[in-house]
């Protein structure tokens, strides 16, 4: 992966490698922290540790199966993918339409967002949805649920060169449902956090403070400070209501050890153990802490089965993410390559092929399972049998840099672990990068030396003997004792 791309705004320049990891953090954290808790709603919680992508919940929904939360996101992170102003009126028209179509047979639903969107007319509906939120908020009735922040996190991705416009942008789309002013400041205190982190590495509710409007910013901080004195499962009752659904998510992520990226799961999982309404709270909670860890610190055995409506994977919101930020999919990311690809078994595993991109090609009969260390174009993708919860992306840059891997240790230790994992569902796997000269070597020595029991030295040496051309970096090497 290059280590810059392109940033929305004009203002705000290029993003280097970290932001860019963050910004597609808090796209792909919302999304699991969803799937994660949609099999708890309204049940009995699990201890944190014991949380899983079990599925089920009040939508029947598949393992790894986001909900409405998620769903709702799409569309507004597919206007930012086709580099449309989600301030358009047109945009908000579609993004409106799109809710509509779906609301007709969702699986799951929030009575407010239900009632809005039943009103909106073809001709008008972004008008006619504000106005009926307008319409239930002026007649007191519910009108500041979760439904518009749970959905909130791709809006960060359009204005982060611009907090004004952010706020507003933020302020805007949450009308689209929720008519309580309370609703969109929330959605304000978290895309502003979320801006924050993206830019800096650092989490800071607060930042967004000054745009709420001053004769609700002292009971804000009050409801932030409370958060962060309670304990998280003191916000499990009562958290469909916007403001406790914020408490709830700060409180799972100030009460989790932030002291490396582990700090994402250990939130999450904070989250959906608090119940309550799991599948929102925790989809709260991973947009913050997706934008200050990263994609990359997302657990793989939760990246890989993540899905949901509208027919789209983990990998898809990746690659719209990416759109997003300017940078978008490409068919090949490596048309320079030529020639014979590289597939050759692993000398202490010989399940495990190794290689390079080019061997996607043409890969063994008996192989089910990929492990790409490297961006895959979508011409570069294995053959129709591998199926796309059995292709695992891996967030690994090929830089001795810190600031290019910033989570290096936890990232190969997944590696390891997925490549592990598959292997005890008895499936044969290719592991690659790009060329096979640093990326596949590495994680190649490190699951050698695992499931050989040898130095981690030994197994580099192994590998090494059966690739062309090994030249790692650094970085890389010093892990590994060579």
């Amino acid at each position: 992966m290059e280590t810059r791309c392109e940033a929305r705004g004009a203002g705000l320049g290029r993003l280097n490698t970290a932001q860019k990891d963050r910004a597609i953090g808090a796209v792909v954290g919302q999304a699991v922290g969803d799937a994660l808790g949609a099999g708890y709603e309204y049940s009995v919680p699990p201890r944190a540790d014991e949380a899983r992508m079990k599925g089920g919940g009040l939508g029947a929904f598949a393992p790894g199966e986001w909900t409405d939360d998620t769903t709702m996101s799409v569309p507004i992170l597919q206007a930012l993918a086709a580099g449309r102003d989600l301030l358009d009126d047109q945009t908000r028209d579609d993004v409106v339409r799109e809710w509509v179509a779906w609301s007709r047979n969702p699986k799951d639903i929030g009575r407010i967002t239900a009632h809005v969107l039943r009103t909106a007319r073809p001709d008008r509906p972004s008008d006619t949805a504000r106005a009926a939120a307008d319409a239930m908020f002026r007649a007191d009735l519910p009108s500041a649920g979760n439904g518009s922040l749970m959905r909130t996190s791709p809006v960060v991705l359009g204005y982060l060169d611009d907090p004004e416009a952010l706020a507003t942008t933020a302020r805007t789309y949450s009308h689209l449902t929720h008519g309580d002013p309370l609703a969109a400041d929330a959605c304000v205190l978290h895309n502003l956090a979320q801006r924050h982190a993206i830019l800096s590495g650092d989490l800071d509710i607060r930042v967004g403070l000054e745009l709420i409007a001053p004769d609700r910013r002292r009971r804000w901080l009050q409801w932030i400070e409370a958060a962060e004195a309670g304990s998280p499962r003191e916000f499990s009752a009562h958290n469909t209501f916007v403001v406790r659904a914020l408490q709830a998510a700060w409180s799972a992520i100030v009460h989790a050890d932030d002291g490396d990226a582990g700090h994402l799961e250990a939130s999450v999982r904070n989250a959906v153990a608090i119940g309550g309404d799991t599948d929102t709270v925790a989809a709260i909670t991973g947009g913050l802490v997706g934008a200050r860890w990263g994609v990359s610190a997302v657990p793989l055995a939760w990246r890989r089965p993540l899905h949901g409506c509208p027919g789209l994977t983990g990998d898809d919101l990746v690659q719209l993410a990416s759109a997003a930020l300017g940078e978008p999919w490409q068919d090949s990311f490596y048309p320079w390559l030529d020639g014979a690809g590289i597939c050759v078994r692993h000398p202490h595993d010989a399940r495990v092929w190794i290689g390079d991109i080019r061997g996607l090609r043409d890969l063994p009969e008996e192989v089910d399972a990929v492990v790409s260390l490297c961006r895959v174009g979508r011409s570069e993708v294995p053959p129709p049998r591998i199926t796309a919860r059995n292709h695992i992306h891996v967030w690994l840059m090929d830089r001795s840099e810190s600031e290019e891997n910033r989570h290096l240790e936890l990232v190969a230790r997944e590696a390891v672990a997925m490549l592990r994992a598959l292997r005890a569902e008895d499936r044969t796997v290719f592991l690659h990068c790009v060329q096979a000269h640093s990326r596949t070597p590495f994680i190649a020595a490190l699951y050698g030396a695992e499931v050989a029991a040898v130095p981690r030295s030994q197994a580099a040496s192994a590998v090494a003997a059966v690739l062309p051309e090994v030249a790692m970096n650094d970085r890389f090497r010093l892990i590994l004792g060579v």
